[in-house]
Order: C-alpha cells, then structure tokens, then sequence
C-alpha cells in the first residue's frame, strides 16, 4: 500500500471586493497591464492573470474597508513604464526607490486604496 503524496496548497488567486468594479477592473487592465482572463459584467466578476496566480475583481455593494495588514506585490520588467503610467492616472504613489537587496520598488494604491507594491530586479 503506498502512502498518498500530500502537495502543499496552490495559491489560485486573491480576491479584491468593491463597490467600483468598472473603474478597479479597468484600472488593473490599463494602469498596471494585467491580462484579462474571465470577464462577466453580469456578475461583477473579473479574473486577471497575473503571474502565476491569479486577481479576481468582485462587485460588492459593501466590500468594506482597505486594510494596511497586507499589500499585493507584483514584479515587473518595466519599473519605470508602469511608474509613468501610475503617474498619469493620478495615482498616489512613491519614487521608486533601490531596494538595500537590489531591486527597485514604488508603492501606491489602487482606486479603492489597498496598496500595491511594485519591484523589478535589475538586468543582469
């Protein structure tokens, strides 16, 4: 008899809720250039891809407060690119700034304030 071969969880995705649903889905796909997977308008529901996991945008009429426990990180290959794209939208956010391991990072928030953090390393 063999012993079941237990895996460690898969994180599938995180899931934001709003009660602006057009306007962080939009954002997400435009500001930050994540992929759309799964769009139902109907439903309030939106899954981007985004590395190997996934962000889900779900409508709520009361998602409740953003929280300063945690951020969403996301590497990315242009810091620079996103951080004018950042800049133009408006967005509330830092300088990028190096990072005592190396790599470059800027903090903001999305639309609905939950803050985001984004990083690159540098080419090698």
């Amino acid at each position: 008899m063999s012993v079941p071969v237990h895996r460690r969880p898969s994180l599938f995705s995180v899931e934001l809720r709003t009660a602006r649903w057009v306007e962080l889905v939009e954002w997400y796909r435009t500001v930050l250039g994540l992929r759309v997977l799964v769009r139902v308008v109907d439903d309030g529901y939106a899954l981007f891809e985004a590395g190997d996991t996934r962000l889900a945008i779900l409508a709520r009429p009361t998602p409740g407060e953003p929280s300063r426990r945690w951020s969403l990180g996301f590497e990315v290959v242009d810091l620079d690119a996103i951080h004018a794209r950042l800049i133009e939208s408006g967005a509330d956010l830092s300088s990028p700034k190096v990072h005592p391991e190396g790599f470059r990072e800027l903090i903001t928030h999305d639309p609905e304030g939950n803050r985001i953090r984004l990083f690159s390393w540098p080419e090698r």
